[in-house]
């Protein structure tokens, strides 16, 4: 069975991106491994397929599977990316676009200077939300915003925020985003038991009230150049711990993002970028990749 595909990234966080309106695609956790290893597949982050939408206000539905093959409830970067595939593919001229994702609808406008402005949809605070297990941690307050002391096997206790844009995030705070220790324990929060589905980890440094530098270890993917949710859930924490003042430029290893919360409406501002573009054998593609790998 032969997909056509298109490579893209926003701000380094790249994706394959197929077209399931017009072909008939059937994903599975192994065919998304398959495309997404950097060595025998094609390489990405993520997987983005765009299919004819069950909500009747939605023009499209939009489903996201990581590298690891798991399929995830939102991305940032990915929804700029996809709105300017299905202008690319002339599947919609449709500007703004509605986009059904796992978690309800997202709204997403491409500009003239060819940035991309997604509404995030609601921003949750309840540790519930992610689910994370709270019970018999301790606990701070700073302004607005709750922090929970989380200890670590071998790393002591970190405090972090914990929300949900639509994907689950914990966000701590770091002098250095040079030295944190993203490698060591990203891995460990993004798994800890108390984390009901994994946990997206954000290490943010503040540099002045409207710029951050961040770096987020991704469930299900590692560290990326960036990550669009991640900046947003960076933001409003932020925020409401006092430290930030909207609009916040968020500088990511892959680029720059821009993000505006009121408290209410939140929204990401950055680039789409298109790659190139093919086709792959699926079928084949899996059987050769899961001979490499046993």
């Amino acid at each position: 069975m032969i997909w056509q595909f298109t490579k893209m990234h926003g701000a380094g966080n790249d994706f394959i991106v197929l077209d399931g309106v017009s072909q008939p695609i059937e994903m599975t956790p192994e065919r998304a491994r398959a495309l997404a290893h950097r060595q025998l597949g094609i390489g990405a982050d993520q997987i983005l397929l765009v299919e004819t939408p069950s909500h009747p206000e939605a023009d499209f539905r939009y489903r996201i599977f990581n590298a690891d093959g798991s399929e995830v409830e939102h991305c940032g970067n990915g929804s700029r990316c996809f709105v300017r595939f299905v202008h690319e593919q002339r599947l919609s001229r449709r500007n703004p676009l509605k986009a059904e994702i796992a978690t309800g609808l997202i709204t997403i406008e491409e500009k003239e200077d060819k940035s991309v402005t997604v509404d995030m949809g609601v921003t949750r605070f309840d540790p519930a939300a992610l689910p994370f297990d709270t019970e018999g941690l301790s606990h701070f307050q700073e302004h607005e915003e709750t922090l929970w002391n989380l200890p670590l096997p071998q790393a002591g206790t970190v405090a972090l925020a914990a929300l949900a844009i639509s994907n689950p995030h914990a966000v701590l705070l770091v002098d250095n985003i040079d030295t944190a220790p993203v490698a060591t324990q990203g891995p460990f929060i993004e798994t800890h038991p108390r984390f009901g589905n994994r946990v997206n980890v954000g290490f943010m440094q503040v540099i002045n009230r409207n710029h951050i530098r961040l770096r987020v270890y991704e469930r299900g993917v590692g560290e990326t150049l960036s990550c669009g949710t991640g900046a947003c859930a960076a933001v409003a924490t932020g925020i409401r711990r006092g430290l930030l003042d909207s609009p916040v430029s968020v500088q990511t290893r892959g680029g720059l993002l821009t993000i505006e919360w009121d408290g209410t409406q939140l929204k990401m501002t950055g680039p789409a970028t298109t790659v190139f573009s093919g086709q792959v054998d699926i079928d084949k593609l899996v059987k050769d990749f899961c001979l490499k790998d046993e």
